[in-house]
């Protein structure tokens, strides 16, 4: 199929990792729908293509059945989701005075919204024989201190990732992406932490975004979790 009859939903897709997602699909010939709570950041997107704005809480089940409706309408089916949306920021502070509805935001928006948009977008997808590619992180299997909430939630995306890909196969094939340090702000960083990446710099969105293009052309692989931060997690680090 044609890039231009191809139909991508990307959430979070207003900043940071999901908007260079948004921008690569649009660039390949891709339709892109862009959902994110922040209606005045996806109102300053760029529309290089068949871009769908989307204003929706991933985490309310009301907003994505009718997210959902409004892609329906307007492309009549689905290629691709991208799970991103997520709260930005891993440090929580410490478990012992970690509040239940601070612990459980955190899962809503990074776990529990990617059950949500899948599960309204397999109708559209199966027909298609589409793919669902979640963005989780490296946090799902290192940590640093402070990040409980974070990293259960990437945890668990990682693992619904090979569920869903069980469940779903063969109309429907799920990865995940997970990446490193990706600097979504272009600040102007030391050389060394460029340095401490094995592939000698920090990661941009535009690695992730390569990599979500590749999983959805890529026929067969599925229930994969795909590393992409420059080789952090490859390498021993001592203290000298």
């Amino acid at each position: 199929m044609e890039n231009g009859s191809r139909t991508a939903l990307i959430t979070g897709g207003a900043k940071g990792i999901g908007r260079g997602i948004v921008l690569h699909l649009l660039a390949a010939g891709w339709r892109v729908a862009a959902l994110d709570c922040d209606g005045a950041a996806l109102a300053a997107l760029p529309e290089p293509g068949p871009l769908l704005r989307l204003t929706a809480d991933v985490s309310r089940e009301d907003t994505v059945r009718a997210a959902l409706k409004a892609v329906s309408e307007w492309a009549g089916g689905l290629d691709l989701l991208v799970n991103n949306a997520g709260l930005a920021g891993p440090e929580a502070g410490p478990l012992e005075a970690l509040d239940l509805s601070e612990w459980q935001r955190w899962l809503d928006t990074n776990l529990t919204g990617a059950m949500l948009m899948s599960k309204h977008a397999i109708p559209l997808l199966r027909p298609r024989r589409g793919s669902i590619v979640n963005i989780t992180s490296t946090r799902a299997f290192m940590s640093e201190p402070q990040t409980e909430p974070y990293a259960a939630a990437k945890g668990g995306l990682t693992a619904l990732t090979h569920a869903m890909a069980i469940s779903l196969g063969p109309q429907i094939r799920v990865n995940a992406i997970a990446p490193g340090w990706i600097d979504t702000q272009g600040t102007d960083l030391r050389p060394e932490d460029h340095a401490q990446h094995p592939a000698g710099r920090v990661g941009r969105p535009e690695d992730v975004a390569g990599a979500v293009a590749w999983l959805a052309d890529a026929g067969f692989v599925t229930g994969q979790t795909v590393t992409v931060d420059g080789g952090m997690t490859a390498r021993m680090i001592y203290v000298e």
